[in-house]
Formats: structure tokens, sequence, C-alpha cells
């Protein structure tokens, strides 16, 4: 109606063809092609021709009924981005914006909400080993069982340095974390925490931290020189609870996926399939190439991470700790150890070990007894 408004002020006189394409809203040559199709054709010669037709770029139909089956049968429950990955490792080419239009288009995958309102994040540190989060999730990551995943990660690039599972959170597990860290990368800087009771003592619930009483694991943590960075809200770990909401969301799914149920099985595959493909597709470069981890060359590092507790040798040579009597051997250097303070060792797998300054004395399986490999060497 409009193109017949301009065309009968031109046939009048009262517009000229410039002033028709601008009351259409198109340029002179758009005009004049539209002139010559409507006097050829009438009103038809202005429907544009590419209305109805498939577009050549599109998928072919067998494509898509295929990517629908594939989510439906094998990946039901995944969202797009965690889909797409596993689409991309099975071979598939498209984009991540087809595959996940498609998806949406056929209503397996729903359209993500408004965002709120935005919040700044917390700058990265700029180089890797400056700062490492290390935090615990409980979670039913297989049916019918509460595991704990614990994972330690670099605050720069987000590259998980450790992950597993276990039952229950606590002193041990985090210094398996650490160990592993520095047993792969060396010494790092700092450390970044919740106030859980195995990092902190925290002398009124919600306060602050008392940073002169310390846990087992503080304790090891001034030994190795490493800082501890108390998290006084969720909202300062932010980088650590989008972690494991990623985790809870696409772990869950590739363990049943794989039909592991048991921890030992898990573990593996966190080691084996789920670390590497989570560090390709989730690690960001960090701002700076230098490198903070210093490699540890001191004593083993078992003797510092792990639980330490002194106790005074009694008149029969041997040592009272939780329930059991550890028997010091006879050695080189003393007669006896009567009176003498020692320290005693926990170590994370249960064994135990007596020191005397720096001196290992002797070495106990969890029960008490005394190591073979301790009695050789005597």
């Amino acid at each position: 109606m409009r193109f017949e408004e301009a065309y009968e002020g031109c046939q009048k006189g009262r517009l000229t063809q410039q002033e028709a394409a601008r009351l259409l809203g198109v340029c002179d040559r758009t005009y004049r092609r539209y002139l010559v199709r409507y006097e050829e054709q009438g009103m038809e010669g202005l429907v544009d021709q590419r209305l109805g037709q498939v577009s050549h770029r599109s998928a072919p139909v067998d494509e898509v009924i295929a990517l629908a089956d594939l989510y439906n049968h094998r990946y039901q429950g995944f969202n797009a981005k965690h889909f797409y990955s596993w689409y991309r490792r099975d071979g598939g080419l498209r984009s991540y914006t087809w595959v996940k239009k498609t998806l949406q288009g056929k209503g397996l995958v729903p359209k993500a909400t408004t965002k709120g309102a935005h919040r700044k994040k917390r700058p990265r540190a700029p180089y890797i080993g400056m700062m490492l989060h290390q935090d615990g999730s409980t979670h039913e990551w297989v049916p019918g069982k509460l595991w704990d995943l614990i994972v330690t990660m670099d605050d720069a690039t987000s590259e998980h340095y450790s992950m597993f599972f276990v039952d229950e959170e606590g002193t041990r597990s985090s210094f398996q974390g650490v160990q592993e860290v520095i047993d792969r990368h060396g010494l790092f800087a700092s450390l970044y925490t919740d106030r859980g009771s195995h990092y902190w003592n925290t002398p009124e619930a919600g306060g602050k931290v008392d940073k002169g009483n310390l846990t087992q694991f503080g304790r090891a943590m001034r030994q190795l020189g490493i800082e501890m960075i108390p998290a006084y809200s969720p909202e300062a770990r932010g980088r650590s609870e989008r972690v494991f909401r990623t985790h809870q969301d696409r772990l869950v799914k590739e363990l049943a996926l794989a039909g592991i149920t048991e921890m030992a099985p898990a573990n593996r595959y966190i080691r084996d399939v789920y670390l590497p493909a989570y560090k390709n597709e989730f690690a960001v470069p960090p701002a700076e190439s230098v490198s903070m981890f210093v490699p540890w060359a001191g004593a083993p590092i078992e003797d510092i991470l792990c639980e330490q507790y002194e106790r005074t040798v009694g008149n029969d040579n041997c040592v009272r700790f939780d329930g059991l009597v550890l028997q010091i051997p006879k050695d080189q250097y003393r007669y006896h150890y009567v009176k003498v303070k020692v320290r005693v060792h926990r170590y994370p797998n249960g064994t135990l070990a007596i020191f005397h300054g720096h001196r290992k004395l002797v070495s106990f399986n969890s029960k008490g007894k005394e190591a073979a490999a301790t009695k050789k060497a005597a």
C-alpha cells in the first residue's frame, strides 16, 4: 500500500523517484527495481522471492533428527555447553550456537533466564602458583551415596591440580590435596580456604579466625611457608562455588554415563578422563607467564603434611599415644630417651612415626606395631 502511494505520487508529478525512495526507506536503485517489477507483474512482483525457501546453509533434516536422538538416548539432562563438549569429542562439526539453538528449538534444552544485576568479580591472581583455592563439596555424586569432592585449583587459570572423592572432608583430605600439588608442581605462595575447623580455629561462631592458635593443617602450612587466607563469605569464594556447581551438573551425569558407582573407579575416571577434558574447556591462560611454584628440596614432604603431637617418653622408653604403647628401640645415639620430648607423627594413611628433632627414631603401622623396614635398619 505504501508503494502504491509512492508510485501514484510519482505518476502525478508530486514526488520524484528520490523522494519516493526515501518515503519507502530504500535507496533510489531499489525503488527503480520495485518500479520495474510492479509494472511487469503487479503487486505480486513486490513479494520477496526468498520467503518460503530453505536456506542452502541449513542442516539436513536427517542431521537435526540424529542430533535430537543422540541427546535423548545418551545425554538427556546435559546442558547445552556440556552436551556440546561431548558432541565435539564424538566427531561433531557444527558450531556451539547451532547445536544450542537446535536443541532449544526441539524443546530439549531450556533457554537461559535473564541474568541478574552485574557484579564485579575479584581479579584473578596474575601468576600461576601465586594463590590456590582448596574446598570440598558434599553431594550425591552417585545414586544413594554422599561423598565429598576435594578440589585444589589455581586462582590464575582455574586449572585443577588435585581433585578426588573422599568419604568425609577433613585434615587428611586437605593434606592429600596439597601433597599432590607439591609433588607435581612444587611449593606455592598462598592457599585460600573457607573457615572449616580443619583449616582454622574460630573462637566465636561466624567470627574471625585465630591465626595464633593453629590447627594441624595450619601448622603444616606455616612450616612450609605457605600463607593461608580465610574467606568470610560464600561470595568471597565465588570462583570455587561456581566450579562446584559445574561439577555437580557435569560429573554426576558423566559418572552415570560411564556406569560408575564406586569411589575408586570414580577417582580414576576423574584423573584419566574428566580432568583433562575440563582443563581443555575451562582453563584460562594466566595474565603473566611467570610461575611462582618453587621445587621442594627439603625433608620428605609427607613428614610435614601429617598430624604432629608432642609427647614425653616414659620410664619404660615407651610413648603413649591414642591408646597405643609405642616402644622406642635402642639406637647408637643415646642409651635411652626417658623423659625426653619427642614428636609423634600420624600420617594420612594411619601409620605412625616417632621423631626426636629432625631424626626419625621408629615407624609403626596403624596398630602400633613396629614397621619391618625400621627393624631391619636398626
